[in-house]
């Protein structure tokens, strides 16, 4: 075979290997790229990250058959209701009070 052949007839040991090499950076990049796009390592399933206690539901929401759990603290009676509800109201009085004053007191300082 002349030289001139060999130089038709494909690439060079030299083209390979930089064909190859481009091919390997491709391979990674891309492995890469998609890597960003995965879950965490501790919700794979074969890492045992499928536990029920904490799955979750996609949008964060129970399922409709499900009803909540019963809460440990018992509702309050409606008189301490009406108590609370009154110390409240009170505290909201007082502080708008004193923002009124607060207020007062920087106008007239000017």
């Amino acid at each position: 075979m002349l030289e001139s052949d060999m130089r038709l007839s494909g690439p060079t040991t030299g083209q390979r290997g930089a064909r190859a090499a481009s091919h390997i950076a491709v391979a990674v990049l891309a492995s890469l790229t998609l890597a960003g796009c995965s879950i965490p390592l501790a919700e794979l399933p074969s890492l045992g990250g499928s536990d029920p206690a904490t799955a979750k539901d996609a949008d964060g929401y129970m399922a409709v058959n499900l009803t909540p759990a019963q809460r440990p603290e018992k509702v309050l009676p409606p008189e301490e209701r009406t108590k609370v509800e009154n110390e409240l109201i009170a505290a909201r009085e007082r502080q708008a009070a004193a923002a009124a004053a607060a207020a007062a007191a920087t106008t007239t300082a000017r």
